[in-house]
């Protein structure tokens, strides 16, 4: 089979091919993760973007919206209407760097801190439970493997 590239040979595509096995249960991982954490976020008050933006802007400064997007994944524009959203319960609020009147920084307001100090710990706790029982070294170890994988597709 020619890989209509380079006319090179490829093998043939199989799906018994052992990575996919790797990938289903990491996809199925976050998932689960994913569910598991959101349900809780939800009790909270939050929705899983919501918590997001505010357990990452928590202990800060604020930050531009370029780096909160990069540090929570979430898209830009869908970031937008986030922070409007958490800037309309009075959670967060935008500044306008001096100098720069072109973008502005998302900022926790006193009421955001407040819920940051309540809700960030709470979730921590219903997290850990999940891994109570995890050994240290078992997780450093997933922790390593994950990193090396991510660094396979990041080459």
């Amino acid at each position: 089979m020619r890989d209509g590239t380079t006319g090179e040979s490829t093998p043939k595509a199989t799906t018994q091919e052992p990575f996919l096995a790797v990938l289903r249960e990491l996809a199925q991982a976050y998932h689960a993760f994913s569910a598991y954490s959101a349900t809780h976020v939800r009790q909270l008050g939050l929705t899983p973007a919501q918590f997001d933006v505010i357990a990452t802007l928590g202990n800060t400064q604020g930050m531009p919206l370029t780096q909160l997007a990069q540090k929570t994944l979430i898209t830009k524009g869908t970031l937008t209407g986030i922070i409007d959203r958490l800037d309309e319960k009075g959670l967060v609020r935008r500044e306008v760097p001096v100098g720069d009147r072109r973008s502005f920084r998302a900022v926790l307001t006193p009421e955001g801190e407040v819920i940051f100090s309540r809700v960030f710990p709470a979730h921590i706790a219903y997290l850990r439970q999940a891994f109570a029982d995890v050994d240290a070294n078992d997780l450093e170890q997933v922790r390593r493997t994950l990193r090396a994988l991510r660094s396979r597709f990041q080459e």
